[in-house]
């Protein structure tokens, strides 16, 4: 990744006139994680979803056990958008499917993206571990977070950065994807990490 994945130039009409950069953010994470939850509490916009019904097609190869009351999945992404840093900074938020079988939906995602949030959930670490390795292989930076299940059980940051054998810079979080403010607390630790490998001055400087 280099810095060019910041984008600059004259702002579109339909976004806020301080804006001077943007970057596309993926949202990232197993089945059920909660992604297009997160993806709805922080959009400015109405959000597009790519949802189907979940049918019995899905038996057997969706695990439904963290979530039984799941009704719909996404099939091809959500999309969302917000601005931070005073307005001077754009997000566009990209939420991948869950499942295994569309990770080359995942690789055509994370195409030019500068980050990734990926979320993951305590009853099933593991779920994340594909998703991470293909952020690792394409080289994507990323930050995780932790989305707070009320029935999910809570564990100490520093064991759960362990299980999940993510390296000590690799931001780790926790949030509840149905609370705006924590997503967008999420969303700040990644660009802040983000900014520490790439030129912070570009990030916040205005045009001349």
């Amino acid at each position: 990744m280099d810095s060019a994945n910041w984008s600059d130039g004259p702002a579109p009409h339909f976004l806020a006139p301080a804006v001077t950069r943007s970057a596309k953010i993926v949202v990232a994470g197993a089945f059920g994680v909660g992604k297009t939850t997160f993806v709805g509490s922080v959009s400015e916009v109405t959000p597009l979803r790519m949802e189907e019904p979940i049918t019995e097609a899905s038996v057997g190869v969706d695990d439904l056990r963290g979530t039984p009351n799941k009704t719909t999945t996404t099939v091809a992404m959500d999309f969302g958008r917000i601005h931070l840093l005073g307005d001077r900074l754009v997000l566009y938020l990209f939420g991948t499917p869950g499942q295994t079988r569309f990770r080359p939906l995942w690789e055509g995602l994370t195409e030019g993206a500068l980050g990734a949030v990926v979320l993951a959930d305590t009853r099933d670490l593991d779920g994340c571990h594909e998703v991470l390795g293909l952020l690792e292989e394409q080289r994507t930076p990323y930050s995780v977070v932790i989305n707070v299940f009320p029935d999910a059980p809570r564990y100490p940051l520093e064991e759960l950065r362990q299980a999940l054998a993510l390296d000590p810079g690799t931001p780790l979080t926790e949030c509840d994807a149905r609370d705006g403010r924590s997503c967008v607390y999420a969303l700040i630790t990644l660009v802040e990490y983000l900014t520490t490998r790439h030129a912070p001055a570009s990030l916040v400087e205005p045009r001349s």
